[in-house]
């Protein structure tokens, strides 16, 4: 056995060794204890952070805006209630026409001026929540908005004697608000709430309507207001007739209504326009540094 090896000896000197092969050092080890950066990626338009001014005009309209929506619910309440005697149905065609400039104003005017400026008042939920907060209101224009068109028809017919229907540019003006309003709640909630299933397929689609979902539904707001300020009117002269030169108690009401409604139009639509306003959600992610 001796000599065996002795003979094999050398065959494993004859056999080449390796090269030896310079490595790159290992890369340093980060303690455990050190967290890594939190780096904010955010595009062009989500990086708009207002300033300590900014954020006063943004709270300043807002309120503004909201104050001006609820004082215009509360004086056509107090006008039908204080001045019109309340509300009724078909026994009293008189007091059930007090429910069609009330219910419209609260529909047109209250649910929808505020379904718009949820946008810019829940800057801290989710786009969803927001979506949601914007139907429901919207949903609860629908029914008032209903009524109210059929408690002026009630009126027109019943009157002794009856009314003719449709005759005036406000009743005009009314009709194409309406369908406007139709078309843009039933375009939305297909768009931006049943598409929401199919997302990734549907996005550039739903990406394409917003600026004409959002033109169509500020200008339906507008015409509602301009709508409302045409009845008011044809409602005072109605009432007074030539006493409205005179300016009675009542009618200072009904003016003061209808600057109400020109006032929230022009913040409403201010806040709405204004791009600093504008929410844009920020995503977090980790950014190891090195």
């Amino acid at each position: 056995m001796d000599e065996s090896k002795s003979e094999l000896a050398p065959l494993a000197e004859l056999e080449p060794t390796p090269p030896e092969v310079d490595l790159p050092p290992p890369p340093p080890q980060v303690p455990l204890h050190q967290s890594a950066p939190i780096k904010q990626l955010t595009t062009d338009d989500d990086s708009r952070d207002l300033s300590c001014g900014g954020w006063c005009e943004y709270v300043l309209v807002v309120v503004l805006s909201s104050v001006l929506l609820l004082a215009s619910l509360v004086l056509i309440l107090f006008w039908a209630l204080y001045y019109r005697e309340g509300f009724a149905w078909n026994e009293n065609p008189q007091r059930q026409f007090n429910l069609h400039p009330v219910l419209m104003i609260a529909g047109f005017i209250f649910f929808s001026g505020f379904s718009m400026l949820l946008y810019r008042i829940s800057r801290c939920c989710r786009r969803i929540y927001v979506k949601l907060l914007h139907t429901i209101f919207h949903a609860l224009a629908i029914p008032c908005i209903v009524l109210g068109f059929m408690a002026v028809l009630d009126h027109h017919n019943l009157s002794d004697p009856p009314i003719t229907n449709f005759y005036s540019i406000h009743s005009w003006m009314g009709l194409v608000t309406m369908g406007l309003f139709a078309i843009q709640f039933v375009v939305g909630f297909f768009s931006f709430l049943l598409l929401l299933c199919c997302d990734n397929s549907t996005a550039g689609f739903r990406a394409s309507l917003v600026p004409l979902h959002a033109t169509f539904g500020l200008t339906t707001f507008v015409l509602a207001a301009a709508t409302a300020l045409t009845g008011l009117t044809q409602t005072a002269f109605f009432k007074f007739g030539m006493e409205y030169q005179t300016l009675p108690e009542e009618s200072i009401i009904i003016n003061s209504l209808g600057l109400v409604l020109v006032a929230a139009v022009i913040m409403v639509f201010y806040t709405l326009n204004r791009p600093d306003f504008r929410y844009f959600g920020r995503t977090l992610v980790p950014n190891i540094e090195i």
